[in-house]
């Protein structure tokens, strides 16, 4: 059992730190704020949900995202072109936007996460200790997360689809349902309580 001192984020009430059970969560006493909670999911299973959507953000950039058919012409278009064609007719900053909250803050978590859960899984196996890297990292992660909008991109193509629908025919490419799935995994991995990281060591 990991005992050790903390404050209430809210009230500043001390509280003496417990290792928690999976599922549980501690509240403050005075306040009823949270704490600290350990997710219903190990590491393991996180791992492999993080490495899924991985693989998910990798086909949601590889594929068309939306096929427009015009008097019989046809045009798809991908997210990666989409972000050159705004960087190349002068709306850099929008460019640069889109670019950092739909691919690299994403693609920067989904990276840290693999590299954090790996080493828990390991930590849980006996098999590592814990590295010099993982605490700066871990702050990172915290710090970076409400960077990532991929929710908020999902929710701008339907609305544009939408409103497109009244002047072509829209067909939803490939990487508009991996973008749809890839918003459902990372709802479930923000879910995951980072801090719970920092206490694996195998139970």
């Amino acid at each position: 059992m990991t005992e050790e001192l903390g404050a209430c984020p809210e009230c500043d009430a001390l509280y003496r730190r417990r290792r928690l059970k999976r599922g549980e969560t501690a509240r403050c006493p005075r306040c009823g704020a949270r704490l600290y909670g350990r997710s219903r999911i190990g590491p393991d299973q996180m791992l492999g949900l993080v490495t899924g959507a991985l693989l998910t953000f990798i086909i949601a950039n590889a594929y068309p995202i939306v096929v427009m058919q015009v008097q019989g012409v046809s045009n798809s278009a991908t997210l990666s072109g989409s972000i050159v064609t705004l960087w190349t007719e002068g709306r850099r900053l929008m460019a640069v936007l889109v670019f950092a909250t739909t691919q690299l803050f994403p693609l920067l978590d989904l990276l840290a996460m693999t590299a954090l859960l790996s080493v828990a899984v390991r930590m849980r196996q006996g098999g590592a200790t814990r590295p010099v890297w993982f605490a700066p990292l871990l702050r990172f992660l915290q710090s970076m997360r409400p960077w990532g909008m991929t929710e908020v991109f999902m929710l701008g193509v339907l609305v544009a689809l939408v409103k497109l629908s009244n002047m072509a025919h829209i067909l939803p490419g490939v990487a508009l349902w991996a973008f749809g799935a890839l918003t459902i995994l990372l709802a479930a991995i923000l879910t995951f309580d980072l801090r719970s990281l920092w206490d694996e060591n195998g139970s």
